[in-house]
């Protein structure tokens, strides 16, 4: 359905460690790199982060977040450790979430700007 998301952010350097770290145990890696730009993916850029002059407020109450597909479940513990380790916000340990489904495993964490993140495992452990 989409082709490429993008979100903004007050510094792309902060932002390009944090991203960098977090996305890299789940097989996603910055593609692209301009001053200001960044893009990640796996084959092609599908996450730009860009920097903005007014980036869009946090609202924990807004119901937007970014779920990226993780390959294991040690890799959404890996995402997790990384995020908080970078400067990102726990927003929800590692684990079963069993309201979404038996084999439902992901963290949650919020980005230095604000923005809502979820990594995903379907995969039965």
């Amino acid at each position: 359905m989409f082709d490429h998301i993008s979100v903004g952010v007050r510094d792309a350097n902060t932002s390009k460690r944090f991203y960098d770290a977090a996305l890299k145990p789940l097989g996603y890696t910055c593609l692209s790199q301009s001053p200001g730009s960044l893009g990640y993916g796996a084959q092609s850029a599908v996450l730009w982060v860009n920097e903005a002059a007014r980036p869009v407020p946090a609202d924990e109450k807004s119901g937007l977040h970014f779920c990226f597909a993780a390959p294991t479940r040690d890799s959404v513990d890996a995402f997790h450790a990384a995020a908080l380790r970078e400067g990102g916000s726990d927003n929800g340990s590692p684990g079963l979430r069993s309201a979404y489904g038996d084999d439902y495993y992901a963290a949650f964490v919020i980005d230095p700007d604000g923005y809502r993140l979820e990594a995903y495992c379907g995969v039965a452990g």
